[in-house]
């Protein structure tokens, strides 16, 4: 049973799974039990799917996103926390440190999940606005999040850090090209900062997903019909998009002590495309 924390700022609040009793054995039993994890845009997508593995795992979840609703839903289903964040903004990112500081003590686990996309068009014609806010979302929060979490980290020697990157990437497709820019952004971004921690006992990997069944998807695609799915399909060999209980499995294995050598790597989640 959750100890009930005081209102914060930023809005983190406790929630409780009612008519549920396995939380506790699974944090006996699971390969996160006892570690304490954040997971931005975690209230939909890919990043509810990681905070539904890492609670099955074991973990104490907070749920960090800019829609509170969904924020809250995921929170109450894995029986964690939820906050308001944009992780574009400093303030608020320093604000979700802050309080999750207050919430868990400490932070084993941090997962740079939360991320937007342009629409599909040729790269010249994406507005600068458009531009500004694929780079802040997608690579400026990773920076935030590093200057707000990795002291104390650092601090510790210990801690993962599991950035969500792309196949896009890897081997982008045409019309996202700003979007692919970012995720290759994110993936040496990783690389770089598993060099640097490592001697601090702090691993940070990502994970590429290719395109997934999410509320991104439409905009991937420039749309959502039966033949826009067959065409993107068409691309992996496995012939199926990634799903969020995809993401979670391998995002649980990463930040679990049982990949304690493994960082700096960017582990595809593709069916193939990549290949």
């Amino acid at each position: 049973m959750w100890r009930r924390h005081r209102h914060l700022p930023g809005q983190i609040t406790p929630n409780r799974l009612q008519g549920k009793t396995r939380r506790a054995s699974l944090q006996r039993m699971g390969i996160l039990a006892g570690k304490t994890a954040i997971v931005t845009g975690g209230g939909s997508g890919f990043g509810a799917g990681i905070a539904r593995a890492f609670a099955a795992a074991g973990a104490r979840v907070l749920v960090a996103d800019i829609d509170a609703d969904a924020a809250r839903a995921i929170a109450q289903e894995v029986d964690g926390f939820h906050t308001v964040t944009d992780v574009a903004i400093n303030a608020s990112v320093a604000q979700l440190a802050y309080d999750a500081s207050d919430v868990f003590g400490h932070i084993d686990i941090l997962v740079n999940n939360a991320g937007t996309t342009h629409l599909p068009a040729p790269m010249e014609e994406v507005t600068e606005a458009e531009f500004d806010r694929v780079l802040t979302v997608n690579a400026k929060s990773v920076y935030l999040t590093a200057r707000h979490f990795v002291p104390a980290m650092k601090a510790r020697r210990a801690g993962a850090i599991l950035n969500i990157a792309s196949t896009a990437g890897v081997s982008p497709r045409p019309n996202l090209n700003w979007y692919n820019a970012s995720k290759g952004w994110m993936i040496t971004a990783t690389k770089a900062m598993a060099i640097e921690l490592a001697p601090y006992g702090v691993r940070v990997n990502a994970l590429n997903p290719v395109a997934g069944d999410t509320p991104l998807l439409p905009s991937f695609m420039g749309g959502d019909t039966p033949e826009l799915r067959a065409k993107f399909l068409a691309t992996i060999p496995m012939g199926r998009f990634s799903t969020p209980s995809d993401l979670g499995a391998a995002a649980t294995f990463l930040c679990s002590d049982a990949a304690g050598l493994i960082t700096g790597t960017a582990l595809e989640i593709d069916g193939g495309r990549c290949i």
